[in-house]
């Protein structure tokens, strides 16, 4: 089945079902993620049958998708691994203890801010950024005080800012390949949504930390963190040794799978060369988890986390997104409506503002970023060059309404990975994740200002 068999209305009624199935299930009935999309699943089974298709073929639609996910599931489950192992050899806790002691918590946020988007940008990968700095400023933020939605959002911000104007982020050269421009006119473009966006968010987060009411018994309570940390586990300088190999390694674009291998075997070479325990400890901390002795209950809630098995959630989220977006691919309902809306548009703005929504609906749908930028891009380049749009406005726009709003998305792949990473659930942080949500805002409303050439940009009649 295509989206010839599937009207544009019927699309439209299946995707808002879905929706209201899924935010209902969230928000009303609290439940896990996971069970709305089986849900939906079921119900996208069901109307699949209604319109004639077999069984096997629906299958088919849902193990294609499930294998579309493959790479970022391997991702997941050595990031996971990662975190554990970097425990394990200490380089979080000395980097915790260092920021500890010269880092002050009215200053964190922006300063996390900050730090998150140069690293992303020198790496170009908000995943690295996010398991690296991004978990080691979560354990700054829990020993301060800080609320950690706050500390989230700041990390993600960051992050996701760095990996979208690096030029060696997957993602912004995969968006200047769909629009079929270069990757540096494509990032200049960006500029005029990303700076502004970021600038409010650097004066939220830094009014944000302003607010942080002093509170003289802290400094105690962090000498303690410090000390349960050093007792727990052998920290030093020569425990960083595994981070810079991966972020040097990343800034030579060797591909990220075998840049976290390698991560693994520094680091647990580093945890047993500084006396953190044998290859026997290291294979089980992997597995399950770093489990220290920590009398200090903020401290072991900082130290004992990561492992395969802390991925699980987030793997078996993202495959059942990834076998929803796989059958709603098989059933056209994607495809029907970036159809219909093409027959809709008839101007820059509404065209713009077309490609954020279809990116955002993608992006729901499916949790899957490439394929909200690879679907609403192939599906209206033609619009842009009927209407005389640059194709840089179509790649700004996939970046802005595609990328950044993965992490907004409870069962998406950012956003399943960065709630598993920090500790800190999706809706939770999503108020704070101001950068995420003012750059589409920013692009949707660029593109119904005023142009000279704004007579090109009609339909002839």
């Amino acid at each position: 089945m295509n989206s010839d068999f599937i009207r544009f209305r019927t699309s439209f009624i299946i995707l808002a079902v879905m929706l209201g199935t899924i935010f209902t299930c969230l928000f009303y009935l609290e439940t896990e993620p996971h069970l709305p999309l089986i849900l939906c699943i079921i119900l996208l089974t069901l109307f699949g049958r209604v319109k004639g298709l077999k069984w096997s073929s629906l299958e088919k639609g849902m193990v294609r998708g499930i294998q579309n996910g493959i790479q970022p599931i391997i991702i997941l489950a050595l990031i996971g691994m990662l975190i554990a192992a970097w425990m394990f050899s200490g380089t979080i806790p000395t980097v915790i203890h260092f920021s500890l002691s010269v880092i002050q918590p009215q200053f964190l946020l922006i300063t996390g801010l900050i730090s998150c988007m140069f690293i992303s940008m020198l790496v170009g990968s908000s995943f690295t950024t996010v398991s690296t700095v991004g978990v080691a400023l979560m354990g700054i933020a829990s020993a301060a005080g800080i609320p950690l939605e706050w500390a989230a959002g700041a990390v993600i911000c960051g992050a996701c800012f760095g990996d979208k104007m690096s030029p060696m982020s997957d993602t912004t050269n995969f968006a200047a390949g769909v629009a079929e421009i270069s990757i540096m006119e494509h990032i200049r473009h960006m500029t005029k949504t990303t700076i502004p966006a970021i600038l409010l968010t650097a004066v939220f987060f830094f009014l944000m930390g302003r607010s942080i009411p002093v509170n003289p018994s802290g400094a105690g309570a962090m000498q303690e963190i410090m000390k349960a940390i050093s007792a727990s586990v052998n920290t030093g300088w020569f425990t960083l040794l595994s981070p810079i190999v991966v972020v040097a390694l990343a800034m030579f674009r060797m591909p990220i799978i075998p840049t976290l291998v390698i991560g693994l075997a520094t680091s647990g070479l580093t945890g047993v060369l500084a006396g953190n325990g044998d290859m026997t400890q290291f294979m089980s901390v992997i597995q399950n988890g770093t489990k220290f002795e920590v009398e200090n209950e903020q401290a072991a809630s900082i130290l004992n986390r990561g492992g395969l098995q802390s991925m699980m959630w987030s793997i078996s989220l993202i495959m059942i997104a990834f076998a929803l977006g796989g059958l709603m691919e098989k059933l056209g309902v994607i495809q029907s409506l970036m159809n219909g809306l093409i027959t809709k548009v008839k101007s820059r703005g509404q065209l713009i503002a077309s490609t954020a929504a279809s990116s955002i609906s993608v992006n729901f749908s499916t949790g899957e970023q490439y394929m909200s930028i690879l679907i609403p891009g192939q599906s209206l380049k033609p619009m842009y060059g009927k209407l005389g749009i640059p194709n840089r406005y179509m790649s700004r726009t996939l970046e802005d309404a595609g990328t950044l709003v993965n992490p907004l998305v409870p069962w998406g792949v950012s956003g399943a990975f960065f709630a598993q990473s920090l500790g800190v659930d999706v809706v939770h942080y999503i108020p704070f994740a101001f950068f995420l949500y003012l750059s589409p805002i920013f692009s949707i409303l660029y593109g119904f200002l005023p142009s000279k050439n704004a007579d090109s940009l009609k339909i002839a009649a």
